[in-house]
């Protein structure tokens, strides 16, 4: 196929995008995040996942009907403009997404260096070789997506199979408890389970959902994003539901929800007790929890270079950064300029206060996302997708998204040092609002959707 000077390669397909969306989603956290919901929701733990879904797909499906109308790398920073014409504020979402992916690719290479050391006993130079893993990860994205999608492809089968796995020998013990009980009702309490307990598990478990939001910056390498992006990203949430729930089932099935609370690895526990015929599991899972590890910093690099060359041909970032290797047809100066800005996180020290605020900026970016497509919506003459939601849709995904933004907020004020992250979360804010004054990017446009 023949590509013009400049265009990105279109070559994904709706398997490709629907593995990019669930690779970004299953992650090593899911081992840990089941043991936190069973504090509270016990055995009903499956419901927290169910309503996380209903609210994370609100935001969804607003996504999924942009992907279709704006399939564009700028992803965020292009519908923000596009809809409201301000560009400090598509400035300010892009570099919100942008530092979200950063730190998670600095904190995932650290752990993956940490986690080699440990596994083969030996003392590595664990910021040198973290930075060696981004480089090797670089290479990979600049030598082409088709390459870069076949790697994810393969650490999102490794991932889904760890879960599989428990899922498979696990299901012979569902039934054995009531599904439905909670430490309120396992202390004698009300018989119903309270909303409000069900509510607190999603706002927790709706992090397990953020990634699907990635889909958007690789749409413009989409074969035909119209159809693709939506059925992509709307099947890798459902696949992802579905994953999560059979697996807190199993999970509350084989060990008792208090004994999950209070473990360390809660998945590992259960894969022990359903397979005790398994040797060398513990080893196993380290190695599942790397390729989850890598697949995040692999899928947060691609996200990256694709937002930044976007966000540059809107004119928001020097026309440089735009540039498409003429071979590889990859945006091979975003790449490096990612390279160079992870590589300085981790020298830096420990990013975990940065890292946990970019919850914070992916909310507030999801907000102005679900607006934009509210405005779009009622803009006579506006480009028209194949697929639309009802203009409900974001509404609801704004309040929700602003809501659990109020609720992260104080949540932090009541837990001791944890008003680190709002505080952090807004110093990026401010200091990306200085960088656009410094700048001063001249005419940001969007560009024509063919």
């Amino acid at each position: 196929m023949k590509h013009e000077e400049g265009e990105l390669r279109k070559t994904l397909g709706p398997w490709q995008i629907g593995l990019y969306g669930l690779g970004a989603m299953l992650g090593a956290g899911i081992y840990a995040l089941v043991g936190r919901a069973a504090d509270s929701l016990g055995n009903a733990v499956w419901l927290a996942f169910l309503a996380a879904m209903v609210v994370a797909l609100l935001t969804g499906l607003s996504y999924a009907c942009v992907g279709s109308r704006y399939p564009k790398a700028g992803g965020a920073a292009y519908v923000t403009q596009r809809a409201l014409g301000r560009p400090w504020l598509s400035y300010v979402v892009g570099l919100c997404v942008m530092m979200s992916g950063l730190t998670s690719m600095a904190t995932g290479a650290q752990a993956m260096a940490e986690t080699i050391g440990e596994e083969f006993g030996l003392d590595l130079p664990v910021k040198l070789v973290a930075i060696g893993i981004v480089v090797l990860v670089g290479l990979v994205i600049f030598r082409g997506i088709r390459e870069s999608m076949w790697l994810n492809i393969l650490c999102t089968v490794i991932e889904a199979a760890g879960l599989l796995f428990i899922i498979a020998v696990g299901m012979k013990f569902w039934g054995s408890v009531d599904y439905l009980e909670t430490p309120v009702r396992a202390a004698g309490g009300t018989s119903a389970i309270p909303m409000m307990l069900i509510l607190q598990g999603a706002v927790l478990m709706f992090f397990s959902f953020i990634g699907f939001e990635d889909i958007l910056n690789v749409s413009e390498e989409v074969k035909n994003p119209a159809r693709d992006v939506p059925l992509g990203l709307i099947g890798a949430m459902v696949a992802a539901t579905l994953i999560y729930m059979a697996v807190a089932i199993t999970a509350v099935s084989v060990i008792p929800w208090s004994d999950l609370a209070k473990s360390p690895a809660p998945l590992r526990e259960v894969a022990k007790v359903a397979a005790p015929w398994f040797t060398n599991i513990d080893s196993i899972y380290t190695v599942i929890t790397l390729f989850a590890v890598g697949n995040t910093a692999l899928l947060n690099y691609i996200m990256g270079s694709r937002l930044l060359y976007g966000m540059s041909r809107q004119g928001l970032l020097p026309a440089l950064i735009g540039r498409i290797h003429k071979t590889r047809r990859t945006p091979h100066i975003a790449i490096l300029i990612l390279f160079v800005i992870v590589s300085a996180l981790i020298l830096s020290g420990s990013v975990k206060q940065l890292a946990e605020s970019t919850v914070l900026l992916l909310l507030m970016v999801f907000t102005v996302v679900n607006i934009s497509l509210i405005i779009l919506k009622r803009r006579p003459g506006e480009v028209r997708g194949s697929f639309e939601v009802p203009v409900f849709v974001p509404v609801l995904g704004a309040l929700v998204c602003l809501t659990l933004i109020a609720v992260r907020i104080q949540s932090a004020w009541s837990t001791e040092n944890a008003h680190v992250a709002p505080l952090v979360a807004l110093a990026i804010v401010l200091i990306s609002l200085g960088l656009y004054f410094v700048t001063r990017p001249a005419n940001p446009t969007v560009e024509d959707i063919d």
